[in-house]
């Protein structure tokens, strides 16, 4: 059986203290679901960073994972979102790739009453029922009534 692979969108790799206590959570939660979790910081820890040019690989290889994925899982926390996931998510979202998004801030980042982040954001996700795409709490990535469970169970 071929693994759905999940492109894992998130700020929590740029600080060590995101990236070993909150970032494992969310790796760990989706393998356990059944997907291939490609997370870019540990992707490309091989990448020289002393080396001139290592930026441009990096971008170049979150780019090709973003578009060789089958879906993308973004962390979208913050006020505003991390710039990188959101260029990520616009990425996913010209390519018509299933999105899934998490925010357990509460901070609201619009003037809609109805999205709490800028409303491109949710271009990705059909206008009704896009909050079945869309987790407050980790442990609600598991429901089966949302729309993670039932993409990973889909063929």
């Amino acid at each position: 059986m071929i693994l759905k692979t999940v492109y894992l969108a998130s700020p929590y790799g740029f600080s060590s203290q995101w990236r070993e206590r909150l970032l494992p959570d969310f790796v760990e939660l989706l393998e356990n679901m059944g997907v291939e979790v490609w997370e870019p910081f540990s992707r490309n820890s091989q990448v020289d960073f002393s080396r001139p040019g290592w930026a441009n690989k990096v971008a170049l290889a979150d780019l090709k994972d973003v578009k060789e994925a089958d879906a993308i899982f973004a962390i979208v926390n913050g006020t505003p979102p991390d710039e990188g996931v959101m260029v990520e998510l616009g990425i996913a979202i010209a390519l018509d790739k299933p999105i899934f998004l998490f925010r357990d801030d509460f901070r609201r980042c619009t003037d809609s009453e109805d999205y709490p982040l800028n409303l491109m954001v949710f271009a990705g996700l059909p206008s009704v029922g896009w909050k079945n795409y869309f987790y407050t709490h980790i442990d609600e990535i598991r429901d089966p009534k949302k729309e993670f469970v039932r993409w990973i169970k889909s063929t």
